[in-house]
């Protein structure tokens, strides 16, 4: 094992966090398309690298979940990741995944500005009339690499499918330069390309999600899949020192020589 990833006392504390790969019907009839995000190159984590939206928890989406009927029946990091994945999707993109209730994108466009404004997410939905609903972010991996010389982020992701509903998309231009929609295999050509750079979990994740053509099939393999937390690690194979993932997390490709793997 790496000697940057092997003692607990050597890690920088962790934080919690939030990702949600948000589906949309491809409008030519092909796969399933992917909301992608290019960061800043100004981010300290994973600057000009294109990801899934998603940011840190707060303590307010603790609170603002355990509001939330049904709440009781989620582990509550569970309940306040589902909450922050609801939040950074609708700050970084000015989409609402994750409510019930009515959403044009008008009405996305006004809740995203009330919180860049300075709104609580819980004022927000009051307003719109909508109400979180736990049940439509599916969980489908969690993340947690432990390097110390990078910060540590314990990351859950979720799946949204937004189907053929409202599709304005406003970057925030704090965090965000450009956002896109791409089929996960198309999002991997571009990687392949150089055409955008994608660290180490992204490249796994988009592999495991290009597998299915629709939510439908990574929706259903999601639900069939326990969910393995993923702690990379370093091993030889045949004198290549490669960046390895646990073989029964669901993903299709294991790891990558460490010597090609972006890690942030």
């Amino acid at each position: 094992m790496d000697d940057t990833m092997d003692r607990d006392e050597d890690i920088p504390p962790t934080r919690p966090a939030a990702t949600v790969v948000v589906f949309r019907h491809d409008p030519g009839g092909g796969p399933a398309q992917l909301l992608l995000l290019e960061r800043s190159g100004t981010m300290v984590f994973a600057g000009g690298a294109t990801v899934f939206p998603g940011g840190t928890v707060d303590p307010a989406d603790h609170v603002l979940a355990a509001q939330v009927p049904g709440a009781a029946q989620l582990d509550p990091d569970d309940a306040a990741a589902r909450v922050a994945a609801l939040r950074e999707t609708l700050e970084e993109a000015g989409l609402v995944v994750g409510v019930k209730g009515t959403v044009t994108a008008a009405s996305a466009m006004a809740a995203r500005q009330r919180l860049l404004d300075g709104a609580d997410l819980g004022t927000v939905l009051a307003e719109q009339g909508w109400e979180i609903d736990f049940d439509s972010l599916i969980p489908f991996a969690r993340w947690w690499p432990r390097h110390r010389t990078m910060r540590v982020y314990d990351t859950r992701f979720y799946l949204a499918d937004l189907g053929t509903g409202a599709l304005d998309l406003v970057a925030d231009a704090t965090e965000t330069r450009h956002l896109f929609w791409a089929s996960a295999q198309e999002a991997l050509k571009l990687a392949d390309d150089g055409k955008i750079k994608v660290i180490f979990p992204t490249r796994r994740n988009l592999e495991r999600l290009a597998q299915w053509p629709d939510f439908a099939g990574v929706r259903d393999h999601a639900l069939a899949t326990p969910i393995v937390t993923v702690t990379p690690w370093v091993e030889q194979r045949d004198g290549v020192t490669w960046l390895a993932i646990p073989a029964n997390a669901g993903y299709p490709v294991d790891g990558e020589p460490l010597e090609g793997a972006t890690r942030g």
